[in-house]
């Protein structure tokens, strides 16, 4: 069954479904989880003149991961939190290759006709290597 379910989460309220399935199926299955979260870079300007920047948001979104972790922790479910800065349909198709996930675990939301199938969830599942559980 499953080893590694990644879950990438956003740092709005709709991660709860996702982070729910992921540990009822970590328990199920004796995997552990992953949670990650993509700081999106900003193009076209060096990383290094923004790096207060990225580390005020990447510590934000630690604290957040943390507390999710540490619910998902509770419940015997091994868990690691990554945050990660760049593109974040690329970076986590990266980050579950080289993480070996087995699974990815994420939401997805109503897209609108302007938006089309450029939403995170939809590149992901893709792009990605390993199944794609969408949950909305």
């Amino acid at each position: 069954m499953f080893k590694h379910i990644l879950v990438p989460m956003d740092l709005g309220g709709r991660n709860q479904k996702a982070l729910r399935t992921a540990k009822q199926l970590a328990r199920y299955t004796g995997a552990r989880v992953s949670l990650l979260h993509v700081v999106q870079s900003i193009e076209n300007i060096p990383r290094g003149e923004l790096r207060a920047f990225y580390e005020t948001l990447e510590n934000a979104a630690r604290k957040k991961l943390s507390a999710a972790a540490r619910a998902i922790g509770a419940a015997a479910v091994e868990v690691h939190v990554e945050v990660r800065i760049g593109n974040p349909p690329h970076e986590i198709v990266r980050y579950a290759d080289e993480s070996h996930a087995d699974l990815i675990v994420m939401t997805s939301h109503r897209v609108s006709k302007v938006q089309g199938f450029s939403t995170t969830s939809y590149k992901v599942g893709i792009l990605c290597r390993c199944p794609v559980l969408l949950l909305k």
